[in-house]
């Protein structure tokens, strides 16, 4: 259903180091990093089918995050989905929520973990057993 989520970042090289580390314990490797005709700054993260894209505002605006948006990654395990918050965290990150493990739902047991990143944009690591 979705083709991409896109961010914004007040700190394009400060996003590109945080994500770097944060979604390479998912597996994703390097952004593509394009200037666009306006000259703004813009990273997409492909990978396993998705794009993960952070910009600096087209409009000249400082970024802003949206209250009570969350954007989930797919963890593979229990332990990637700890180490991907303990990886945001070391790297700028601000945890938030409950801390990284298992919750009891109406759609029965996942494992989630909760971070702000360093725009503040909330970021969710999700790990459903099978």
């Amino acid at each position: 259903m979705l083709n991409h989520v896109m961010i914004g970042s007040s700190d394009i090289e400060r996003s590109k180091r945080f994500y770097n580390a944060v979604l390479g314990v998912l597996g994703a490797g390097e952004p593509m990093v394009h200037v666009n005709d306006t000259g703004q700054t813009r990273l997409f993260y492909i990978h396993n089918g998705s794009n993960f894209s952070i910009t600096e505002p087209i409009n000249g605006k400082p970024p802003t995050v949206a209250n009570g948006s969350t954007i989930g990654f797919a963890c593979r395990s229990a332990e990637q989905l700890k180490e991907f918050h303990e990886v945001a965290v070391a790297n700028g990150a601000t945890a938030v929520e409950d801390p990284p493990g298992p919750r009891e739902g109406s759609l029965g047991t996942m494992h989630l973990c909760y971070f702000l990143d360093p725009d503040g944009h909330k970021i969710c690591g999700v790990y459903r057993p099978r």
